[in-house]
């Protein structure tokens, strides 16, 4: 596992951009070239929940720098359980790390996600490089498309394996905007799309957490069988609001969170 915080979030950042070319767009439309530098406030990480790889081992990671167990959050009509994970240090990311709860998807995607799993063996989880090594497992086009029928989530990370699902600008260090209302109006304006899904802004003041996000990014995937182009990951923007105590608030809205899950959707 990595001893050097900076070096994994560096190396998260180059596979997730390999994949996200508009994420250096988006740095350029917020002026990042000018060196007012993007403060990533968390990246977003998906599993299975079964061994070797469920949502403890990816934390692994992370605990052995130093962070520490955050709030827990259930998705109950996306079958999804996730945790976050927060660092004593104010400029390190916050990470999410959610989990496709398996035994109450279908009998079919059951049997396939343990196929896909079994390939994988505990010394590769517990490797330098995991949270970006990408996919272990040969996946076909028809697997794909089967899984997607039932769990977006499930199809992406059969697609993707392990990789950041996102990164996020925090709003709250951006100077040139001030609200993410102007992100959305920036992106647009520049031909992206906004995740409409529970509206452009989810969350509020008074949820303390406000978040936007681009809809995934469509780049091509080699499956066993073919190339396809499929949605890949995409960019989140969120603004923190202070808490009582005059601290920004360190948590996830799970209602938000719910509809960030669907930048990756396939039909969007």
């Amino acid at each position: 596992m990595h001893t050097d915080r900076n070096t994994l979030f560096e190396k998260l950042w180059q596979n997730y951009r390999d994949v996200t070319p508009s994420a250096a767009q988006i740095h350029r439309f917020l002026g990042a070239e000018e060196d007012h530098g993007i403060i990533n406030d968390h990246i977003a990480l998906r599993t299975f929940n079964l061994s070797p790889v469920g949502l403890e081992s990816l934390a692994e990671h992370f605990l052995a720098l130093g962070y520490r167990q955050g709030g827990e959050y259930h998705f109950e009509g996306k079958k999804l359980y996730a945790r976050h994970y927060e660092h004593e240090d104010p400029e390190a990311p916050r990470v999410f790390i959610s989990e496709l709860l398996t035994e109450q998807c279908s009998p079919e995607l059951q049997a396939t996600v343990k196929k896909l799993v079994e390939e994988m063996t505990k010394e590769q989880v517990t490797a330098d490089d995991f949270l970006y090594s990408g996919r272990h497992w040969d996946l076909d086009y028809d697997t794909y498309r089967k899984l997607l029928d039932e769990s977006e989530y499930a199809a992406w990370l059969a697609a993707w394996g392990y990789r950041a699902n996102h990164f996020t600008v925090s709003v709250n260090h951006l100077q040139n905007f001030e609200t993410v209302a102007d992100i959305n109006q920036l992106l647009k304006d520049n031909g992206f799309t906004v995740n409409a899904s529970g509206g452009e802004v989810k969350g509020s003041p008074e949820d303390l957490l406000e978040q936007s996000s681009t809809m995934a990014d469509r780049v091509p995937v080699q499956f066993s069988d073919r190339d396809m182009t499929i949605p890949s990951c995409f960019y989140e923007f969120a603004l923190r609001y202070p808490m009582p105590d005059g601290s920004l608030y360190n948590g996830f809205v799970a209602a938000s969170a719910d509809k960030i899950f669907e930048s990756t959707n396939a039909s969007m």
